[in-house]
This record gives C-alpha cells, sequence and structure tokens, in this order.
C-alpha cells in the first residue's frame, strides 16, 4: 500500500445530502489514510441546508462543500480515484462513467434525509440518522486490512458493509 492517502468518491444523484456527508465523515475521520469527494449524476447545484446545519453543529467546516457533477472526476487532471461508492439506488442504477485507474466500487444505499417531509425535528432527525449509518459504514471501510485483501475479497467485503444492518436500518 502506498503512502500517498487513497482517494475515496461517494456518489449520488443530488449531491446535496448523503454524498457530502460521506466526504466530511472520511475527510475527518481518515485523514493522512484518506481523501474523500463527493458527486452527483444530476446535482443540485448546492448543498442542503440541513447537510449544512448538521454538520456545522458537528463542528466541521463547511465552507468547501459544493454540489457538483461526477464529470468533474472525468476530466484531465482529476484525482486518480482508489474506491467509488454510490450512497442513493438511483445513483446505483444509472450507467457510471469508466473511472481512470479502476477503483473498487460497491453500494452503499441508505434512504435520502432530504426527501423526509415532516417538523424540522423530524428532518433534523433524519439527517442525524443518515450521518450515524454512514459513520459507521466508513468506520467498518476505515478498519478493513486493505493491504492484506486480493481485490475480490475487498469487493465481497466493501458490499457486505453496504448490506450492514446497523449501517441500513431503514434502507
Amino acid at each position: 500500500m502506498s503512502d500517498q492517502p487513497l482517494n475515496v468518491l461517494f456518489l449520488c444523484t443530488g449531491n446535496s445530502a448523503r454524498s457530502i456527508i460521506a466526504e466530511a465523515i472520511m475527510n475527518r475521520e481518515g485523514r493522512r489514510r484518506f481523501h474523500a469527494y463527493s458527486a452527483g449524476s444530476h446535482p443540485r447545484g448546492e448543498v442542503n441546508p440541513a447537510t449544512i446545519g448538521l454538520l456545522r453543529a458537528l463542528r466541521y467546516d463547511t465552507d468547501a462543500f459544493r454540489s457538483k457533477s461526477w464529470d468533474e472526476f472525468e476530466r484531465p487532471g482529476a484525482p486518480k480515484l482508489d474506491f467509488v461508492f454510490t450512497v442513493c439506488d438511483d445513483a446505483a442504477a444509472e450507467a457510471c462513467p469508466v473511472w481512470p485507474g479502476q477503483p473498487t466500487t460497491a453500494h452503499w444505499g441508505m434512504p435520502d434525509p432530504a426527501a423526509v417531509q415532516g417538523s424540522p425535528t423530524e428532518i433534523a432527525l433524519a439527517f442525524a440518522d443518515t450521518y450515524r449509518m454512514m459513520s459507521h459504514r466508513i468506520s467498518l471501510f476505515m478498519n478493513l486490512p486493505l493491504a492484506s485483501l486480493d481485490r475480490l475479497s475487498l469487493k465481497r467485503r466493501l458490499d457486505e458493509i453496504g448490506r450492514s444492518r446497523e449501517a441500513a436500518a431503514e434502507a
């Protein structure tokens, strides 16, 4: 395994909630080992205000987060991706680009907190639950013995994380 951080891309259709939350967690918890990005197939153009509110409450610097297209990661000069995780079922069902470097991919679908209707408290709880589920999955991923797993074993373990009951209680 290289001394360089591994690049991880989290994909969702709108890139306004789940993928942004995953990017934030991975960059905080995996610093020096991982560098995370997020993108969407049809980005909304802005990060959901509830996402920003949650991350600020958890003391994340939110200034750099933006809703962006996955096209940015196909362009010359884009970071070589080591892992690509889809975090919503819509993005998983779409034809994804062919990523340079042939990253290992997995689907970690979970409910969209931005789709929750209800009181501000119910919406905040949906976002907090998404954070909890994503944090659990990322923790499982970061604790894998990456250097000792062959590609097929790694793919199987990543798929298992995506099906984790604890991490996807409502998925």
